[in-house]
């Protein structure tokens, strides 16, 4: 009987990649987004495997339990929890921010990842078998100025997660905390509201890691025997060494 995995954020970077990875080994997938005509085209891509889409923002307490428990009656099992959703807005210092941006990556990336885990759990508990599969950052682990509300939040995820496996003691559900460094995605063009020059910059010189490098670690991480659990993975490209900042260019 085929596993079901849901990812939250799919339409875009590391959800799409993700969605790809899952249906090339015939999972059904649960795919979520603010966008519906972008996961519409999705659903079409990844033709044959099973696809239920459910467009929706991830901020909307309310809309996260309703598209849960909406879900049909082949979808409900759900294996796998993806917890994709998140960005980054803005690099400027903390004492001259844009609080709607603080709030908006509060919003998704603490609250968002709350209401989809606290919708899912209890599920997975009551069948004594699933994983929650948070992406994190390294930002959560490394300071860098600009970095103030984002790399809070991501720390949070790292803290969460690690208070899930303890509050999942003496279950079978795991947990895992995915935190990619340089990445190119969209997540760059977001951060820097459109303008794609800005965003190019950061990956000039570099050979980041890819969307797809990453969809490869997380199906790893819930396809590892059911005893064997992946507490938390750093990823980085060969050029980045711990800091954000801290990456060797190519001349």
């Amino acid at each position: 009987m085929p596993k079901t995995v849901l990812i939250t954020g799919a339409t875009a970077g590391f959800g799409k990649a993700m969605a790809q990875r899952y249906a090339n080994e015939g999972w059904n997938l649960i795919l979520t987004g603010r966008r519906a005509e972008r996961l519409e085209e999705l659903k079409t891509g990844l033709a044959p495997a099973k696809v239920h889409t459910l467009c929706f923002d991830v901020r909307d307490r309310q809309a996260c339990q309703q598209a849960v428990d909406s879900l049909p009656a082949e979808f409900k099992g759900i294996d796998v929890l993806v917890n994709n959703a998140g960005l980054a807005l803005g690099l400027e210092p903390a004492q001259s921010c844009d609080l709607d941006d603080w709030d908006a990556m509060v919003d998704t990336n603490i609250k968002g990842l709350m209401y989809m885990t606290r919708a899912v759990l209890p599920s997975m508990v009551e069948r004594n078998k699933g994983h929650i599969v948070n992406l994190g950052s390294v930002a959560g682990t490394y300071p860098y100025p600009g970095g103030n509300c984002y790399g809070g939040t991501k720390a949070y995820v790292n803290h969460f997660s690690k208070n899930l496996l303890a509050d999942l003691l003496g279950t079978k559900v795991r947990v895992t905390n995915i935190e990619p460094g340089l990445c190119e995605t969209e997540f760059s063009v977001v951060r820097f509201k459109g303008d794609k020059k800005a965003a190019d910059k950061v990956y000039e010189g570099t050979q980041p890691i890819t969307p797809e490098d990453i969809a490869e670690i997380v199906y790893w991480t819930t396809t590892l025997p059911p005893h064997v659990n992946i507490n938390a993975l750093e990823v980085m490209p060969v050029q980045q060494a711990f800091s954000p900042f801290a990456i060797s260019r190519d001349k």
